[in-house]
């Protein structure tokens, strides 16, 4: 019993560290008696000033840093998602000659950091037009092209479903494609929640990359590089603090809300995708 209560208490005391940060960015974005850095958490002034001026004013180029990252991250999860189930249901359910040679490959490829080939992407991308303001379709291509290779939690869900499901679909006349759509992906909704927001986090975040390809050109920069340009030096986060602290919550408010309606099916899809290999 006495065990139990320390272990709440040291998990409180990590949650409440844990969220506090959060917790005084939202209160430092809606204060509204100015916008610089001040040595006080609680504000004033309360108000919407500062959301409205990342919009109203065009803060630099924000709304179309947002519009970017959204489109993006939205196209990224529904390619994605299909190209690494579709991979995964063909790797589960299908025997064919280099399959273990495939498997092999993709998972060494996997343990290589992306930014060793950014210089040859970039000379690539940038003849085809594909860097500065138009950027984003180099963002569908690069994000979508290797997808594909993060098929291992997938899979082992996939393991999962007994094949005996597939053997009698097909023994009534489906074809793989039906089986796959129309019976396995239905007992499947854990393992696509968890695919879809895997795959849309991926560029929202992204910041390396994109701060590579776009090189500062406004348009086409997602978010993440965007804020960043914003507070590129001191004087700037020093002058506009509030306000880029009401970005950085427009930013985490569409993957607070999706993890939030999600959570469990994300929970049952990293855990059932785990039980086989």
């Amino acid at each position: 019993m006495i065990s139990n209560t320390i272990i709440y208490i040291v998990l409180a005391v990590m949650a409440v560290i844990w969220i506090t940060p959060f917790v005084l960015i939202v209160l430092e974005s809606f204060r509204v008696e100015t916008t610089m850095q001040v040595g006080y958490v609680w504000p004033k002034q309360w108000g919407f000033d500062n959301y409205m001026n990342l919009f109203s004013n065009g803060f630099k180029g924000f709304p179309r840093w947002y519009f970017n990252t959204v489109v993006i991250a939205i196209v990224c999860a529904i390619v994605n998602t299909f190209m690494v189930l579709c991979m995964s249901y063909t790797l589960s359910r299908m025997r064919f000659n280099g399959r273990k040679v495939l498997m092999n490959l993709m998972l060494i490829l996997g343990m290589f950091p992306g930014f060793l080939s950014m210089i040859i992407l970039y000379k690539v991308l940038s003849r085809f037009g594909l860097t500065g303001a138009g950027s984003v379709p180099c963002f569908f291509l690069v994000y979508t092209a290797s997808s594909a290779m993060g098929y291992y939690v997938s899979k082992g869900f996939f393991d999962t479903i007994p094949k005996a499901l597939d053997e009698a679909a097909r023994v009534d006349g489906a074809t793989r494609a039906q089986v796959l759509f129309k019976i396995i992906l239905p007992m499947a909704k854990p393992i696509i929640i968890y695919t879809v927001l895997t795959a849309f986090l991926s560029p929202w975040g992204d910041f390396m990359f994109a701060s590579y390809i776009a090189h500062n050109t406004s348009d086409g920069m997602n978010v993440a590089v965007g804020l960043q340009n914003m507070i590129g030096t001191t004087s700037s986060l020093a002058a506009h603090y509030t306000e880029f602290c009401a970005a950085g919550v427009l930013v985490a408010i569409p993957v607070t809300i999706l993890f939030m309606c999600l959570q469990k099916y994300y929970v049952e899809g990293v855990t059932g995708g785990a039980v086989k290999g």
